[in-house]
């Protein structure tokens, strides 16, 4: 069976390991944060103290981290995983990275030897421990089949999209459209409120209509209880905002709701809500319109 290695095992990185420990496999990790590794060591992770060990005993090597510095870091840095390659390695980023470092380390990869794809995935850890994430792949396809059973344990569907940085092009679509999402749904929500209606009237009404989605089934429940546990918080999304600004300049797009969604969820972490979950979005909402 694959020997795989994770590096980074934060609210997702750590739901995709325990479920590939759970359906067989061989996993070695690694985090800058000790701690955070204890659950999938339970389980029977071995814990490496550097990205590079990691690689000396891996076939397919899985990054999940912050952002694009990060990427770079574990890949290239002192004790990273280049450091450590063995011959036939690939590693696989499951971070959420804008396409041009997506390409560069790509490339760079290529040049030291090192077969990379890129697996950015839609679904939290509640997915994922349930390995059914719906994957992205992008990179050489052949290097994809050589691994697909492995990403087929992660993941309930996949979709191979081409050549290096378009998976992580579709993944800032989509995150596009979650921010979007809670937005609206606060918004909704607060001037339901302000009118003197239980909000969950409008969430029935709302999810009567063609204009349900599975957030406003879901979520937006939660969100009317004030209940923010987070399974992405919103500083990661306001960090994939700022990937998704950069982006459209990067390729000739004027994104103008993006552009000022960015800046709301920028407020709103600014406030002290970028811990929580995304859709905490609502209480940055309701303090405007207490203020």
């Amino acid at each position: 069976m694959v020997k795989i290695g994770l590096v980074g095992t934060g609210i997702l990185g750590e739901a995709v390991g325990l479920h590939l420990l759970e359906s067989g496999y061989s996993l070695t990790v690694y985090n800058r944060t000790v701690s955070k590794t204890e659950s999938l060591k339970e389980k029977g992770a071995t814990v490496a103290d550097q990205p590079k060990h990691v690689a000396e005993s891996s076939d397919l090597v899985i990054t999940c981290v912050k952002d694009a510095d990060a990427v770079n870091q574990v890949l290239f840095g002192q004790n990273g995983l280049v450091a450590g390659k063995q011959a036939g390695m690939t590693v696989a980023d499951m971070s959420t990275i804008n396409p041009s470092s997506a390409k560069e380390f790509s490339k760079k990869l290529h040049n030291e030897g090192i077969k990379s794809l890129e697996i950015p995935v839609m679904g939290g850890p509640n997915v994922a421990i349930d390995g059914k994430l719906v994957l992205m792949v992008s990179g050489d396809e052949e290097v994809f089949e050589e691994y697909r059973e492995v990403f087929d344990t992660i993941a309930s569907k996949t979709f191979f999209l081409g050549e290096s940085g378009s998976a992580h092009s579709i993944k800032l679509a989509m995150n596009l459209q979650i921010s979007l999402l809670a937005l609206s749904l606060a918004e909704g929500i607060t001037l339901t409120r302000k009118a003197g209606f239980d909000p969950e009237k409008f969430l029935e009404i709302l999810n009567s209509t063609y204009f349900s989605t599975g957030m406003s089934q879901n979520k937006a429940y939660k969100m009317i209880r004030d209940e923010y546990q987070p399974t992405f918080t919103l500083k990661n999304l306001k960090k994939d905002l700022d990937a998704i600004t950069a982006t459209a300049k990067d390729f000739g797009a004027v994104l103008p709701i993006a552009e000022r969604a960015n800046e709301i969820y920028k407020d709103a972490e600014n406030a002290g809500f970028g811990e929580i979950d995304y859709t905490g979005i609502l209480e940055y909402i309701k303090k405007l319109s207490r203020d």
